[in-house]
């Protein structure tokens, strides 16, 4: 949604995977227009999708990035395999570039994108941004590849990153000095070249989410939940299905709490909405069992004839009904043991009632940690510490919830969608970007529907 937020603003091209894989590829991408942005795929075959997306892309970088080192693995086909697609990506796209396009590539699948573009000729303006954390040297060094992926993210004339932690990471990795330009970006010598790399927290759009979550009240989905709670308080987790979301830990908090607090059992309901992702990866399967066997079991020891402990599901919902969900709730668990950002934390200040707010319990390894200091900020290994915060939370008086809500709602607002990448692109062009001269390089996740 970020990059079709910038794309809506300059218009430009969307370029990235098509989601399909075939076994014959076309000469040319197919290109769709939709206003004035259009949209450049490609498809991929599937070995090398395979070796590429589930290989490197999520057996090697994903770990490495999440600080996961016991899930990390790491084969010479799979890197040949991510190598290979960037330089494909970049024939293609070089097809469709105008002389004075500004290229924005996002996220781990693309870092070498770059580097095969200027290997091309292309010589225009070409930033890079990372969705997820970036690790310290201590850890990237588990990369055989490790010198290779630093020099590809040089190549950039602009890397940002979602935090000055991932920043600070990244440095660690560079031998050349820096120097600090402003509050959130730093340059790099890099022999006749100069890098610039900053802080640019990704954001929401904070008044489509709060006009989204109001309008989703009458929505047949939202008002079954709510009528089904029976009066109950709800709480709510929102997370891709995903061992960086804590989700283990965090149903093993909510069993812990219903223990230390028993005064809640019957009155509380905790729902969580899990989407399945990368469903053919080991990884994902096996936390997707084990999460169920969990809320199997502590439904099994607490509930009642007329009461579930954990609603736990499977399954996508659109964005509007999500956020009618999340004003409903009155806490939000936002408890990844690592992440980038993530905007469900961001989403759920925006969509609340300001009258009557729900609370955030937000994990600090999570980036939105660094903007939303009022949220109750919690470890997610730190069982007896979750439950904590969970019977304050529920407890806590309506002045404090409005209090902590206006200072998460205002910084919130502070670093929206459109701070993001206006920031990012004032900092990369040097100047408002002129209509149609953006050009995104992104992975699947980040597609417009519109695609």
């Amino acid at each position: 949604m970020g990059v079709l937020a910038a794309l809506r603003h300059t218009g430009g091209l969307w370029f990235g995977w098509s989601g399909q894989t075939t076994a014959e590829s076309a000469d040319r991408p197919t290109v769709l227009q939709r206003g004035t942005i259009g949209f450049a795929t490609i498809d991929l075959a599937p070995a090398e999708f395979d070796a590429y997306y589930n290989g490197y892309c999520n057996g090697t970088l994903w770990p490495l990035f999440h600080y996961f080192p016991d899930r990390f693995t790491h084969e010479a086909l799979h890197h040949e395999a991510y190598q290979s697609v960037n330089r494909r990506f970049a024939r293609e796209l070089l097809q469709l570039l105008k002389p004075d396009d500004i290229v924005w590539v996002h996220d781990y699948h693309l870092i070498p994108l770059g580097r095969c573009l200027r290997e091309l000729g292309f010589n225009g303006p070409l930033g890079f941004f990372l969705h997820i954390p970036f690790p310290h040297q201590q850890m990237l060094r588990l990369l055989p590849d490790q010198a290779g992926l630093v020099s590809d993210l040089c190549q950039y004339d602009l890397a940002g990153f979602q935090t000055m932690d991932d920043v600070e990471s990244f440095l660690t990795c560079v031998p050349e000095r820096s120097h600090p330009i402003s509050d959130h970006a730093r340059q790099v010598g890099l022999g006749n070249r100069t890098l610039t790399v900053g802080a640019y927290p990704i954001g929401i759009d904070v008044d489509e989410v709060a006009a989204e979550a109001q309008a989703a009240g009458t929505q047949e989905t939202v008002h079954r939940m709510a009528v089904s709670l029976l009066g109950r308080r709800l709480i709510m987790g929102v997370d891709r299905l995903d061992y960086t979301k804590g989700l283990t830990e965090r149903f093993a908090a909510f069993e812990h709490f219903l223990e230390q607090f028993p005064e809640n059992q019957g009155h509380v309901t905790f729902l969580q909405i899990a989407p399945p992702s990368r469903s053919d990866v080991l990884a994902y399967s096996e936390i997707r069992q084990a999460l169920e066997r969990s809320a199997g079991r502590l439904n099994g020891r607490f509930a009642e004839a007329d009461w579930t402990p954990i609603r736990y599901l499977n399954r996508d919902y659109s964005h509007p009904t999500l956020m009618g969900l999340l004003r409903a709730a009155d806490v939000a668990l936002v408890t990844p043991v690592r992440d980038g950002m993530n905007l469900v934390a961001k989403e759920f200040v925006a969509a609340q009632d300001p009258t009557d707010p729900g609370v955030l319990i937000l994990s600090p390894m999570a980036g939105a940690a660094r903007e939303l200091s009022s949220a109750l900020q919690v470890n997610p290994y730190d069982k007896s510490g979750l439950a904590a915060a969970l019977q304050t939370a529920l407890a806590m008086p309506i002045h404090e919830r409005r209090r902590r809500h206006q200072e998460m709602l205002a910084a919130v607002q502070r670093h929206d969608i459109h701070h993001w990448y206006g920031s990012f692109l004032h900092d990369l062009a040097g100047e408002e970007v002129t209509a149609g001269a953006l050009t995104c390089g992104c992975w699947p996740r980040s597609r417009p529907a519109a695609c």
